[in-house]
């Protein structure tokens, strides 16, 4: 087991650190650079050759040499499989490719973040008077408070330990089954052709389908939309494929003008509405609604709803119905009173049961969030839905020449 890793001292030694980072960072991007124009490579070449076997064997006719035809099936179903699997690999390069540069990006915004710090915004509660006086040269050697340290750190390996996990569960597991299968096909080309060619179909669905679940694994870490065409079609898209996956109607509307916004405040803001809508699928509700307004600022609502299931009445059909200005029997309007305290709570419980309720963890998560990008957060409606409002940056017209 690796030995745990020591928390900065200083602002100056956990900058050293993200700079070593970086540089590690631009070592790794410059070697997927190269594995992906290889693999690239690689997968043109391999469908051509499996271009060239297709024709090959669409030109066999169908009293030919069987011994020839079954040559050419089993070249062909391990040209297909190949070339499959480098076009998959293609896909997983580029997408890691996509995750560093990303991470790379954040590091940079850190270093320059904490390159502007001043040194008494750092200095550690048990600072003593003389050492207040310290001036901003100094603060690359000013004590970084050890539970902001492991704070960053611990963030940074939660990060690492989702992702490796993700990676095993989908994509790396789904590529395995292409391997099994692919093995699986190339027994049968020697055996039974006929079988194969249903094989190969097989794998090729499964092919496709791990570069389905690839492409939405980079979408959960971070959409490469967000940052191409903004809040608004990635949201959309969000809705969109959750809603399926969960077999939930999402409907999403945006009203005004939408704009570009400041890449922390989309990101954050994308965040906590993706985050919200997917614990409330979680909850099965029967609808959702996602509603952004654009106005002089960005008003986001989101809410769960739930039909209300009407609880059955009672039917005391022998029970004489009470007669108006006439004292009913003691026991009879007791009973006729227990009968409609009954039938309240019966629909109370019935309007409890459909409230949609963002988990308390969730809207925690949310609040802190919220705060660190100036967002304002409030769940309404019995936590069944939520509001985000965010000042909108004026854009700043162009200097008069």
């Amino acid at each position: 087991m690796p030995d745990p890793v020591a928390p900065a001292a200083t602002i100056g030694d956990l900058s050293g650190r993200l700079a070593d980072d970086l540089i590690k960072l631009d070592g790794e991007l410059s070697e997927v650079d190269q594995l992906v124009t290889q693999a690239k490579s690689e997968a043109t070449r391999h469908e051509a050759r499996r271009a060239a076997a297709a024709d090959k064997f669409s030109a066999l006719t169908p009293d030919g040499d069987p011994k020839e035809r079954l040559d050419q099936t089993a070249s062909l179903v391990t040209l297909t499989k190949r070339a499959a699997l480098m076009e998959t690999q293609v896909d997983v390069l580029e997408g890691k490719r996509r995750a560093l540069a990303r991470y790379r990006d954040a590091l940079v915004e850190y270093l320059a973040v904490m390159g502007g710090l001043d040194a008494a915004m750092v200095l550690p509660t048990s600072t003593s008077p003389a050492d207040a006086g310290l001036d901003a040269a100094d603060g690359a050697d000013t004590p970084m408070p050890a539970a902001v340290s492991r704070l960053v750190l611990g963030a940074q390996e939660d990060l690492r330990r989702e992702i490796a996990r993700a990676m095993h569960d989908g994509p790396a597991q789904s590529l395995t089954n292409i391997v099994l299968q692919a093995q699986i096909v190339e027994r049968l080309v020697a055996r039974d052709p006929a079988s194969a060619a249903g094989e190969v179909r097989e794998l090729v669905a499964m092919v496709q389908h791990t570069l389905d679940a690839t492409k939405s694994f980079i979408f959960d870490v971070r959409p490469m939309v967000l940052d191409d065409l903004g809040l608004v079609p990635t949201l959309r898209r969000a809705t969109r494929e959750r809603g399926q996956r969960a077999g939930i109607p999402v409907e999403f509307e945006s009203m005004g003008q939408d704009r570009r916004l400041p890449m922390d405040l989309e990101s954050g803001l994308f965040r906590m509405l993706d985050e919200a809508l997917a614990a409330y699928l979680a909850a099965a509700p029967d609808r959702v609604l996602l509603v952004l307004d654009w106005a002089d600022q960005l008003e986001a609502r989101l809410r769960a709803t739930r039909a209300v299931v009407e609880p059955p009445r009672s039917s005391d059909a022998d029970a004489p119905a009470p007669e108006p200005h006439k004292e009913l029997p003691p026991a009879l309007a007791a009973m006729f009173e227990e009968r409609k305290e009954d039938e309240r709570q019966a629909a109370e419980a019935a309007v409890r049961d459909s409230i949609v309720e963002l988990p308390v963890a969730k809207w925690r998560e949310i609040q802190g969030r919220a705060s660190s990008i100036g967002v304002t957060a409030e769940l309404l409606l019995e936590g069944s839905e939520l509001r985000l409002v965010a000042d909108i940056p004026a854009v700043e017209a162009p200097a008069e020449e």
